[in-house]
């Protein structure tokens, strides 16, 4: 049997190839062992950090102006107006909100909200959905669906904790 025998510049090759299929093959247990990646427990509805620039409801637009906030309203709508602590506590409550993932919900969507924040180029548009006993929240930039209670859904939605 003959041994084979190989320049500097072949070994280094070999031992380059060798680790590259080393790489591949950790990496491809890696996402085998790891499972899933779907998330478990309550997710935040917003990135981590987002900055809200403006909150707007079919009819209501809340945006920030410095470090207040303002509300605009339809000369049609028939919704009272806020004063600036729920403004505050309605914002806060968007960039606080945890909820669990859930199953998409059918029917009538009852409200929608859109986020525009800072540095991102698209707004974020949220569809409220509700049957008899569920509320559910569809977050339309990343395709998923969210289990809300009443409270955390009158917390969001500002018209709902006025009715």
């Amino acid at each position: 049997m003959a041994a084979i025998k190989l320049s500097r510049k072949g070994w280094n090759n070999l031992i380059i190839f060798a680790m590259l299929i080393m790489i591949f093959v950790f990496n491809g247990l890696h996402h085998r062992l790891g499972g899933d990646d779907e998330p478990k427990g309550p997710q935040p509805l917003l990135p981590a950090q987002s900055y809200i620039l403006t909150l707007e409801y079919p009819g209501i637009k809340i945006e920030r102006i410095g470090t207040s906030w303002r509300m605009q309203q339809d000369s049609d709508a028939a919704q009272p107006s806020a004063d600036i602590q729920t403004l505050e506590a309605n914002v806060r409550a968007w960039q606080q909100q945890r909820a669990p993932l859930a199953e998409p919900l059918g029917g009538a969507p009852l409200l929608a909200a859109t986020l525009t924040l800072a540095g991102e180029p698209t707004p974020y548009v949220y569809v409220l959905y509700k049957d008899q006993q569920h509320y559910r929240l569809f977050n339309k930039q990343q395709q998923r669906w969210y289990s809300l209670t009443t409270h955390q859904a009158q917390q969001l939605f500002i018209q709902l904790a006025s009715n």
